[in-house]
This record gives structure tokens, sequence and C-alpha cells, in this order.
């Protein structure tokens, strides 16, 4: 079993049909790597029976099981600046509750976490998308790493693996999908090595996506404007440390 305790916590925005297999599946496997684990589920302002379902899960595994629920959808840095607060154990796994990804590949992550690793991010090694979505997030990610000088080749792979440690001297002030790009260079720039694993990406069954409408790409474009000022233009200028920007 693995000796560092493990905070697993999945952000989900009307994921009912989704999020209780991805739950079950995730208490099964973490009871089988570890004696001290927990799931959080984020509900993010869900308006179908997310709430019910999560409700079902928890009371049925009221040792290992949270809920944290936001009244109103707070975006998908929101969610994940919830879920990384919330966490309390040694390591934090996060991905997302629409099943495009399968939890059970976290062992794909723990197999990379070495004692100087501090972060294992995952890459899709095929997306399963339609084709707009592909070339959308294919220029997005391109990008993103060039203008931030991002070394990671998939900033937008929501399949990772921290050390809670690192999670404390972070400041994360995204509210949209930015937080990836924002979480990303802040691990980068930590005293640790980073990690990288391919991990499988399936079709999204359900739901819709809450980065692919206008306004969340509006506030995307907006906050990724501001942390380019934040993370790359006021470094050069007072030479600060930015890992708490």
């Amino acid at each position: 079993m693995s000796r560092e305790s493990i905070s697993a916590f999945f952000p989900a925005y009307n994921d009912g049909r989704t999020i209780g297999d991805l739950v079950e599946k995730t208490l099964a496997m973490l009871s089988g790597l570890t004696d001290d684990y927990e799931v959080i589920v984020i509900n993010d302002g869900s308006a179908d029976e997310t709430a019910d379902v999560l409700e079902g899960l928890r009371r049925a595994n009221p040792r290992h099981m949270r809920v944290i629920t936001h009244e109103e959808n707070r975006g998908y840095g929101g969610a994940l600046r919830s879920g990384f607060a919330a966490a309390s154990k040694d390591l934090v796994f996060y991905t997302d509750g629409d099943a495009q990804y399968d939890p059970l590949e976290l062992d794909l992550l723990l197999k990379k976490m070495g004692p100087a690793v501090g972060f294992v991010n995952g890459y899709k090694e095929s997306r399963n998308d339609p084709w707009h979505r592909v070339a959308i997030g294919w220029l997005y990610n391109r990008f993103a790493r060039f203008i931030f000088g991002i070394q990671l080749r998939d900033i937008d792979c929501d399949f990772r693996l921290i050390r809670r440690s690192l999670l404390e001297e972070l400041s994360l002030r995204s509210t949209s999908g930015t937080i990836c790009v924002e979480l990303v260079k802040k691990l980068e720039m930590c005293p640790y090595l980073v990690e990288e694993v391919g991990v499988s990406h399936y079709p999204r069954l359900h739901g819709r996506s809450q980065f692919f409408r206008l306004q969340s790409l509006a506030v995307t474009f907006f906050q990724l404007v501001r942390l380019y000022v934040t993370l790359v233009i006021m470094p050069q200028v007072t030479g600060r440390d930015v890992r708490t920007a």
C-alpha cells in the first residue's frame, strides 16, 4: 500500500449521470492503495440530480466521502480552488466529474511520484472529442505553453497528482479554465521535479463542457491576459516571486 495519504476530488457540474460511478470506483481503488484516504466532490451549482446522487454516496461512505456544495456556479477555477482547500491528505489527485478520464489510472501517476517529485501531470494519448474541440484545444494548448513558457505537453489534461505541501504555497486566483495554466506554471516554478505520463481520454457521453461556451471563453481570455501580466510581465519588471502572486 502507498505510505502517503491521498485526497481525491472531483469538480462536478451537472454530472449526475457519471459522478456516482466515478466516486464508487475511486473509493474502491483507494482502499487498496492506502489506509488513509478521502474522496471529495465539489458540486458547483448543479441543476440536475447531482446533489441527490452525492447525498446517497455520502451516507453510504461517511468515513471517506465528503461533499462541498456551491449554491451558485463559481466556474471551473472556483471548483478546483475549493477542492484544493478542502483536501487534507499528503497527495492530492483530481480529475473531472464527466468521466472523460478513468480514475483507476491514478496508479500510473503514483508510480511516477518519487521523493523528489512534486507534481505528476497526465497527458492525453489520444483526445476523443468532436473535431472543433480538438482543434480549439490544440491551439489553446500551444498558445498558452508558448506565451507562459510552460514545459508540460498538455496543459488542459485535468488528471493530476500534486503534493499538498506545494499547493499550500500557491495562491490561485483564476475562476475559469485559466486556472490550469496558473496552476501548472506556478508548480513548474517550485523546487521539485515534474513528471508526465500518458493517460486515456474518453468521449463525453453526458452533459456539456463549461469551457466551450461564448461567455466562458470570454472570461477565460480576460483572465489569461491578466495572468500573463501577473506571471510574465510583472516579474520581469519587479523581480518578485510569482509563486504566491
